[in-house]
C-alpha cells in the first residue's frame, strides 16, 4: 500500500472520531474531539500495522484478526473509566460515553481496513442515535414510566 492510501484511511478515522467526540463534546460529556479522535486514528493504525500494509507485503489474515481482538478487548478499559455510579443511588453515568468510545474504535478499525461503506453506514447510524436516541428514549419513559402508581396498576392489571 502507498503512503497516500494510508493518510487517507489515517486521515479518515481522524475525521470520523473528531465528529463522533464534537458531538459528545456539545453535549458535555467527559470525552470529546481529542479523546475520540485519538481512539480512532490509534484503532487505525494499529489495524494498519497488523495488517502489514505500511510495508506493502500481503496482510496475514490471523495477524489482523488478532489485533482487531486486542483493539476491541483494550479499548473496553478505557471505557470503563467515564462510566460511574453515583452514590446513594442505582443510577449509573457514562455508558453511552462508553459505547461511544468503543464504536469510535472499531470505527477506526473499519478506516483502518479501508471498509469506506461500512465505516460510512456505521458513522451515519451512530449520528441517528446520537439525534434521535434521546427523544425517543423520553418518550418512551413518558408513555410507560412516568404515570402515576394507580394508572400504572390499571395498565398493569389489564395486560394481566
Amino acid at each position: 500500500m502507498d503512503y497516500p492510501e494510508i493518510m487517507l484511511r489515517l486521515t479518515a478515522s481522524l475525521l470520523v472520531g473528531g465528529l463522533i467526540g464534537l458531538d459528545r463534546n456539545l453535549h458535555g460529556k467527559p470525552t470529546g474531539i481529542r479523546t475520540l479522535g485519538l481512539v480512532c486514528v490509534g484503532a487505525c493504525a494499529l489495524t494498519l500495522a497488523g495488517a502489514d500494509l505500511a510495508t506493502g507485503r500481503e496482510a496475514d489474515a490471523a495477524a489482523v484478526s488478532r489485533v482487531i481482538q486486542g483493539l476491541v478487548t483494550g479499548i473496553g478499559f478505557l471505557g470503563s473509566g467515564v462510566i460511574i455510579r453515583e452514590n446513594g443511588s442505582d443510577r449509573v453515568r457514562g455508558l453511552t460515553t462508553a459505547a461511544s468510545i468503543w464504536i469510535t474504535a472499531i470505527l477506526g478499525i473499519l478506516c483502518g481496513m479501508g471498509s469506506w461503506q461500512i465505516a460510512a453506514m456505521a458513522l451515519v447510524l451512530v449520528f441517528v442515535l446520537f439525534v434521535c436516541g434521546k427523544s425517543i428514549e423520553r418518550a418512551l419513559h413518558r408513555r410507560w414510566l412516568d404515570k402515576p402508581a394507580d394508572e400504572q396498576r390499571a395498565i398493569s392489571l389489564h395486560d394481566e
